[in-house]
């Protein structure tokens, strides 16, 4: 796929914008959603005061899979990276684009979820019909996405800000609250009651969920101005700033409300932050409108960067890969990616629908790791000035992501 890249014209090149604080916050973005801001109800109700514990191990079992990504990232820094990396792996076109167009889909999915549920929250402040708040959202989300990528990616890092800043004064208002943050910390620790290790595995795969996103972090790797050095560093650096927020936070939470109450919630992180500060819900309404338009704008613009690299690959029309001259956005991508998500919200029941995003992520995250063994297994040396995972990092990579999907599929 590198090789098709290269032969395209200058006019239709990707610009080599992104910096790391870019690229840290785009993977913050895509990553941190309003999904913890209810997440941390079902967390507490399925292991109390251990539910820090099933993130962290969550984190812990999705590095594999995130060393994986900066190992391929680095070796092909493209658009439609998933795609490029099953491709160089088994030579097949075919395989190649069922995974794009596999990664399209399930960015589509949780693209039009989050529209959906931005209605909810910005009826609250608009007294208007929700499918007019959907459409009016996703259009004005994709104007942002349609400009040049430092632009739109300045913008949704702006929102990533407001949205993790919420995180934030939750764990600021739990800090200063009083000394049981500190003081009930040896409660994070079960011992080793089968009942309980048994409700944080249940809530390890709740928590897995929740970080998914960190991955396309690889679509952009293309615009990356030094990928190589960056990407790696932004893979990390977004798994290991997630997993502190959400451990902390979900701490803050078990400990300001009994674990019981906070899972009857309908608005688990507002109720803390009521119980914490005295202010009014509508706050964190505020917050949570930002997290979940923010989320829209990033899936776009990686919808539109792997439909551009399908299209550099000649997988799909040429016309996807075209980029405009002043913004170097690909907009014919682009706008496809905002029709893809305002038809799919506007016109499809999404209950369960969203179940899906989980499934698919993991199914590709094993397809990934298993295309690293296979492009390992059939060199003879790695190419200089890549990072390069320790080898049995993707095996572990592969046994875990499919641990997961059988789980999320079958349990």
């Amino acid at each position: 796929m590198s090789e098709v890249s290269r032969s395209r014209d200058a006019p239709d090149r990707l610009a080599r914008s992104l910096t790391l604080t870019h690229a840290v916050l785009y993977g913050l973005g895509v990553t941190i959603g309003a999904g913890i801001y209810v997440l941390v109800g079902l967390a507490a109700g399925r292991s109390g005061m251990s539910a820090p514990l099933a993130f962290l191990i969550a984190a812990a079992m999705l590095s594999f899979s995130a060393a994986t990504f900066a190992e391929l990232g680095t070796r092909m820094p493209v658009a439609a990276s998933e795609a490029a990396y099953v491709k160089a792996a088994f030579g097949r076109d075919s395989l190649a684009l069922a995974i794009g167009l596999l990664v399209v889909a399930t960015a589509t999915i949780s693209g039009a979820t989050i529209s959906v549920g931005s209605a909810g929250y910005v009826s609250v402040f608009l007294d208007l019909p929700p499918k007019l708040i959907i459409a009016g959202v996703v259009l004005a989300m994709g104007a942002i996405a349609c400009l040049s990528t430092a632009k739109s990616i300045s913008l949704a890092g702006v929102m990533t800000l407001v949205e993790v800043g919420g995180l934030a004064l939750i764990i600021l208002a739990g800090v200063f609250a009083g000394p049981e943050v500190v003081t009930r910390l040896p409660e994070v620790w079960p011992g080793l009651s089968g009942e309980a290790w048994s409700g944080i595995a249940g809530t390890t795969l709740v928590a897995v969920f929740a970080f998914i996103g960190f991955e396309h972090l690889v679509n952009i790797s293309e615009e990356m101005k030094d990928p190589r050095r960056t990407l790696p560093r932004a893979l990390f650096l977004t798994l290991g700033i997630t997993a502190f927020l959400y451990a902390f936070v979900v701490w803050i939470a078990v400990t300001a409300v009994p674990p019981q109450e906070l899972a009857q919630s309908p608005a688990p992180l507002a109720l803390v932050f009521e119980r914490l500060t005295g202010l009014p819900l509508v706050t964190m309404s505020a917050i949570a409108i930002v997290a979940t338009l923010n989320g829209i704008v990033v899936h776009m613009v990686m919808i539109a960067r792997v439909l551009f690299g399908l299209s550099e690959a000649g997988v799909l029309p040429r016309f996807f890969g075209r980029v405009n001259v002043r913004t170097k956005a690909p907009i014919a991508a682009t706008l496809a990616g905002i029709a893809l998500i305002l038809g799919l919200s506007l016109a499809v029941p999404l209950a369960g629908l969203a179940d899906l995003t989980s499934v698919c992520t993991l199914a590709i995250f094993a397809v990934v790791n298993l295309s690293l063994i296979k492009i390992r297994r059939s060199e003879s040396a790695p190419p200089p000035g890549i990072f390069l995972c320790p080898e049995w990092i993707p095996y572990a990579g592969f046994v875990s992501s499919v641990l997961l999907f059988g789980v999320s599929l079958f349990g």
